[in-house]
């Protein structure tokens, strides 16, 4: 094999990916509670691919309600090296018109309450998120966006909103003050959890809309978001197994393999082990 196991994230309206060879679900237990489903396990030639629906089969789970640390952990303990997550968003800019991909580069988080890191009392660590994707990822996935015939935009702001409601139109105004490319509602704390992890991350978002910031047009609603998405997820497809065709035949170290390093401060005396027990997979290389 080749040495990547690449994770698949699907969002709203990619459940699955056709394509794998020798696929069948696997159900793997987290000490971080349930995860969204049962990965797809399977390989593409040489590259393992590991397929997890974020939203579950059938779209049954809130953004609100993601387990993320379970998905992140079930990835990890599966032996994911990398993690593409594809995603439907809304658009902040007039050029990033529904139907269009962004390969996003930052983040910013509005979500609440959401549990975002695997650390806390008793092990406590700060990994740095000031380029929250991976850029070899990420241009493997613009290129492979391209090439399944999405217009595709490289680099983006997603904003992260709590949900499960849309933007009031003062908010997504809002954001386009900031500078937010697009809005969504589960890049974070995702992407937090995959660095923490030490997975490299790329985010590719799949516009189905406006969101609300266009005068004079209709609020986004749902009947909206289905009409695009059988053909965006059409074309996620094809960026996946263009992607997973297009990797270079062996996998070279990420400095995001080993970002742990200088990440935990408390010391080793000072740790729970209860807390220790749980970050067998997410953190076993460094714990030892």
């Amino acid at each position: 094999m080749s040495g990547w196991t690449i994770g698949i994230i699907g969002g709203s309206g990619l459940y699955d990916v056709e394509g794998i060879e020798g696929g069948e679900w696997v159900e793997v237990a987290s000490p971080w509670g349930t995860p969204s489903d049962a990965c797809f396990v399977g390989h593409v030639g040489p590259v393992k691919v590991v397929f997890l629906p974020r939203h579950g089969r059938g779209h049954r789970i809130s953004p609100t309600d993601l387990n993320v640390r379970a998905n992140i952990d079930v990835l990890k303990r599966l032996g994911v090296t990398d993690v593409l997550a594809v995603s439907s968003v809304g658009s902040l800019a007039e050029e990033r018109a529904p139907g269009t991909f962004t390969i996003a580069d930052q983040f910013i988080d509005r979500t609440k309450g959401r549990p975002s890191s695997f650390f806390g009392t008793g092990l406590v660590a700060h990994v740095s998120m000031a380029d929250p994707v991976c850029p070899r990822l990420s241009a493997l996935a613009a290129e492979a966006a391209q090439a399944a015939g999405a217009t595709t935009q490289v680099g983006g702001t997603y904003l992260a909103m709590e949900g499960p409601q849309f933007s009031t139109r003062a908010e997504s105004n809002l954001y386009r003050s900031w500078g937010c490319d697009i809005i969504g509602m589960t890049a974070m704390p995702e992407a937090k959890l995959a660095r923490e992890a030490e997975l490299p991350y790329a985010l590719v978002g799949m516009v189905t809309d406006y969101d609300c910031w266009r005068a004079g047009e209709e609020a986004v609603d749902v009947a909206q978001v289905i009409a695009q998405l059988s053909s965006n997820a059409e074309k996620a497809r094809k960026m996946v197994m263009h992607l997973l065709r297009a990797l270079p035949a062996e996998r070279t170290p990420s400095p995001i393999d080993t970002c742990l390093d200088t990440a935990l401060i408390t010391a080793p005396s000072a740790r729970d082990p209860e807390l220790l027990a749980k970050l067998d997979a997410v953190a076993g290389r460094v714990l030892g």
